[in-house]
């Protein structure tokens, strides 16, 4: 790798870190807007853990399925402060202001994301805890505990990628709400909260492809949960499809974004 290579490498990750210390200075001045994030899962653990019931369909023990189910669906909540985050430097022209500095293009974007990433490592240990205290547990060791919290952080860079990228197409704060509403299907059209053997057979095939799906039945299959298998091909190639989904939404969305951002007020 030349010098000049290794300068620029060195220039983008600066610039992004910046950009991430900026959303971290954000959300210390905003320190109920983060409590909200994190304890918005939580009161839904324990809405269906408790009040709905879990896990239908599934033999065992409900909770030790609905926890790993709720760590995915974990991953796509909070993407509403992200995009309404973006639009709003958008309209207030932050946006052009930091295009106008030397500043590597998208650093701006990925300074977003990582900040985003870090909140959602806080969120899964909050949601983990909490799974602890109402019993569940894993059971395949430490290594295959820390390769179910990749698979979730995984998903989670690509929900925020497509967060970001739908943001830029939205273009201001209220269209926000119209777009959130194409992220919840996917996050309840899965087998967070039931097997697809208790559905209809055409909303269970449905299901077993969902991206949310395949990240749900992989990390209860390492965490060594009861994941209400039901013999398909997605079903068993779970941990497969858990890397390639999001690997996939990731090369869609992230040079969709850069590019947006690139052409934005031109």
């Amino acid at each position: 790798m030349s010098t000049a290579t290794v300068g620029r490498v060195g220039w983008a990750l600066t610039d992004s870190w910046t950009m991430t210390r900026r959303e971290l200075a954000r959300w210390a001045r905003q320190p109920v807007q983060v409590a909200v994030g994190l304890v918005f899962p939580v009161m839904l653990l324990l809405m269906f853990n408790y009040l709905v019931g879990g896990g239908s369909g599934v033999d065992g023990d409900n909770t030790e399925f609905l926890v790993p189910g709720m760590l995915a669906l974990t991953m796509a909540f909070g993407l509403e402060g992200t995009m309404l985050a973006v639009t709003q430097d958008l309209n207030k022209g932050v946006i052009d202001r930091f295009r106008s500095m030397p500043m590597v293009p998208g650093a701006v974007l990925a300074g977003r994301n990582a900040a985003d990433m870090l909140q959602s490592v806080a969120a899964l240990a909050v949601m983990t805890g909490v799974g602890y205290a109402l019993g569940w547990r894993w059971h395949n060791g430490a290594a295959a505990a820390l390769a179910a919290l990749g698979l979730l952080l995984l998903l989670r860079f690509a929900m925020l990628w497509a967060g970001i990228q739908l943001a830029l197409v939205a273009g201001r704060p209220e269209m926000v709400q119209a777009v959130q509403i194409l992220v919840w299907p996917v996050g309840f059209l899965s087998n967070v909260f039931a097997s697809p053997d208790s559905m209809p057979g055409w909303l269970g095939a449905v299901v077993e492809w969902n991206p949310m799906s395949a990240t749900a039945t992989a990390v209860r299959g390492l965490f060594g949960n009861p994941g209400g298998s039901t013999g398909t091909w997605a079903a068993e190639h779970a941990e497969l499809l858990a890397v390639l989904w999001p690997v996939a939404l990731t090369a869609v969305f992230l040079p969709l974004a850069v590019r947006r951002f690139g052409h934005l007020s031109r």
